[in-house]
């Protein structure tokens, strides 16, 4: 199916980023400072699709989308003294590791990924007054993920995953979505609004595989399972 199926299906008046796993083109960002970005992103990413993209040995990933990160465009590491402390979201912790686990290392005791997403981007989110410390902004991380309930919208809208492969032609794999916010916490549109720059999010690198933005015209693979079958 093409990601812009998915896009008329879910909540179809606002745009949606959708990034697959290709070959792609490097993603740059602008403008560091943190007080300049205008918008976030709330990235879900499929779980079976990042364990694709690892070298690791990667077991048994959630059938369900899981937070990736809530990022503010344009911006990131505000704060480098400003450390990861987890327990600051010890009320949070069976939400944070249901809804954003780390699908690479499934330890329930690992921290890594969620103090990397704090230190890039949790510094710089937390110039709101909404999202101005670690509770808070995990804590609406989770409570927009549990709003948009994407694993529900695409349910309804009967895309599932498959094990069935494109044989023969060239096909992209399906990695992320985001939905994007304004500082107000509102949905709005992912494409770029007149005046302002456009930072596209990818944000997932694995070794030397990365995420670009979906290519409309190219059949889009989303996967059930980590291994293919021929």
């Amino acid at each position: 199916m093409k990601p812009a199926k998915l896009q008329y299906w879910i909540l179809g008046w606002f745009s949606m980023a959708f990034c697959c796993w290709c070959t792609s083109d490097k993603f740059t960002q602008s403008d560091n400072h943190p007080h300049t970005w205008k918008k976030l992103y709330l990235a879900h990413h499929w779980p079976v699709t990042v364990c694709k993209m690892s070298a690791n040995d990667c077991k048994d990933p959630p059938d369900y989308w899981t937070i990736h990160g809530l990022w503010p465009d344009k911006t990131e590491e505000c704060n480098r003294t400003w450390h990861f402390n987890v327990t600051e979201i010890k009320d949070l912790m069976s939400d944070m590791r249901h809804c954003w686990p780390d699908v690479l290392h499934s330890s329930l005791n690992r921290t890594q990924f969620w103090k990397h997403e704090w230190d890039k981007h949790g510094t710089c989110a937390a110039t709101l007054q909404v999202l101005n410390s670690q509770k808070k902004y995990f804590g609406k991380a989770l409570e927009l993920y549990k709003h948009i309930d994407l694993n529900s919208c695409l349910l309804k809208a009967g895309i599932k995953p498959s094990s069935s492969y494109y044989q023969g032609e060239k096909a992209q794999t399906i990695g992320q979505i985001e939905f994007c916010f304004t500082k107000e916490l509102q949905l709005r549109n992912c494409t770029t609004l007149k005046g302002e720059s456009d930072p596209m999010q990818a944000d997932l690198k694995l070794g030397t595989e990365e995420l670009s933005v979906c290519d409309d015209s190219l059949p889009t693979y989303y996967p059930s399972q980590v291994q293919d079958h021929k």
